[in-house]
Parts: structure tokens; C-alpha cells; sequence
């Protein structure tokens, strides 16, 4: 079995992880999705659901893409 750990390497990584547990976010505002995606990764760790470095790897995407997103607005 190939470890999650291994493969969050983008927004559609991060997307994986949170539909294996059940979570879809969509709100039509890309930024506000993001900023969801990285309360609920949050919320997996404090419930032991995620390894540290899943966790960490999850928000870095997440960060990135929210940098990218203001930067081009």
C-alpha cells in the first residue's frame, strides 16, 4: 500500500485525503474552499486521523495555492 505521505504533492492530493474521509468542500469561492480544506486537515490531525507529516505536507499545498490565487487577483 502506497502511504499518503508519499503522494501529497498537490491541491488535487489534498482533495484525496479529505474525500477518503467524506469530505467534499465546493463554495464557489476558491479561496474560502481552501481555507475549509485546511480547518478540516486540521481538524483529522487534533483527531489523530492524520500523521504529522500528511498533515504538514496537506497544509503547505494548501497555502501555496491560496499564495498563487491572491497573487493573480
Amino acid at each position: 500500500m502506497i502511504s499518503m505521505l508519499t503522494t501529497i504533492q498537490s491541491m488535487q492530493d489534498v482533495r484525496n485525503l479529505l474525500k477518503k474521509y467524506g469530505t467534499f468542500i465546493y463554495t464557489k469561492d476558491p479561496i474560502a474552499d481552501l481555507e475549509l480544506m485546511d480547518e478540516e486537515c486540521h481538524e483529522l490531525y487534533q483527531m489523530g486521523m492524520l500523521e504529522k507529516e500528511q498533515y504538514v505536507r496537506a497544509k503547505m499545498c494548501i497555502m501555496q495555492e491560496i499564495g498563487r490565487l491572491k497573487k493573480e487577483s
